[in-house]
């Protein structure tokens, strides 16, 4: 399994955390979501067949793109 914490900008408030944590949670694969409003932060671990290309484009498909 997989672990990775990253920024996603996009993040203003508890809407935004609960559209991340579901999205991601329905991708084959993910194990756990986490988004935080206040530190604008997303934990998320995952196996096959999700992988971290598939995160970053589904997280852009949302409208809560990963930063760089």
């Amino acid at each position: 399994m997989e672990t990775k914490t990253f920024q996603a900008p996009a993040i203003h408030c508890g809407h935004c955390t609960t559209t991340i944590e579901r999205e991601l949670g329905e991708l084959e694969g993910i194990k756990s979501v986490k988004a935080v409003q206040d530190t604008q932060m997303v934990m998320v671990s995952w196996e096959a067949p999700a992988t971290w290309d598939k995160i970053k484009a589904l997280m852009a498909e949302i409208g809560y793109p990963a930063a760089s």
